[in-house]
């Protein structure tokens, strides 16, 4: 079972934070600002997948498997996520992948669609790969999505109170967050076929 969902990792826009702090010293973010002469983006895309399964013996494992995009979320970049997610589990010896993921247009749109019921038919066809289900959450409901907290405690864990993240140093402490490893950005190819 994989819960699918996207998220932006702002490098300026602070997380809400509870922290202990002595009597008379609270603790602040500062607010940052990027530099005029600042190139690097302010936020970046990530692809996030929370993949659950039931080992022999009844144990309940849990991976979450993360890529960066370069761009925003996008059908063309769903279905290349949706492929190495299916690479991922056929390593781990998985058949089919019951797809748990909201509404959004990149999820619904025909190219996507289409990928996953092409997909589909090459599997059944080979007689090997991974078989995609889909499973709609309903509109405006994000709790019932395991992966919308994680977000929420991983933006936490990798902020900086006083100093502005690079790009590189957010990608690697969000990686770390997670415990995964760095896998090279999602992108739609200069041309496109």
């Amino acid at each position: 079972m994989g819960f699918e969902d996207e998220t932006w990792w702002s490098r300026l826009a602070r997380p809400g934070l509870h922290a202990w702090a002595e009597v008379g010293k609270p603790v602040r973010l500062l607010e940052q600002s990027v530099a005029k002469d600042d190139i690097e983006p302010k936020a970046l895309a990530c692809y996030g997948m929370l993949v659950r399964w039931v080992e022999t013996g009844g144990s309940m494992l849990e991976q979450s498997w993360l890529r960066f995009v370069d761009g925003r979320p996008l059908s063309r970049i769903t279905t290349a996520f949706l492929k190495w997610s299916c690479d991922k589990l056929e390593v781990l010896g998985k058949k089919a992948l019951l797809l748990v993921w909201d509404n959004a247009s990149w999820h619904i749109s025909k190219e996507v669609r289409s990928w996953i019921r092409e997909h589909n038919r090459q599997v059944k066809a080979a007689g090997e790969g991974i078989r995609i289900s889909t499973c709609q959450l309903p509109v405006r409901s994000p709790w019932l999505n395991p992966i919308e907290p994680r977000w929420i405690h991983g933006k936490r864990r990798v902020v900086e109170s006083d100093r502005l993240l690079t790009a590189g140093e957010l990608v690697e402490r969000v990686y770390a967050s997670f415990g995964c490893h760095p896998e090279n950005y999602l992108a739609i190819p200069e041309k496109l076929p």
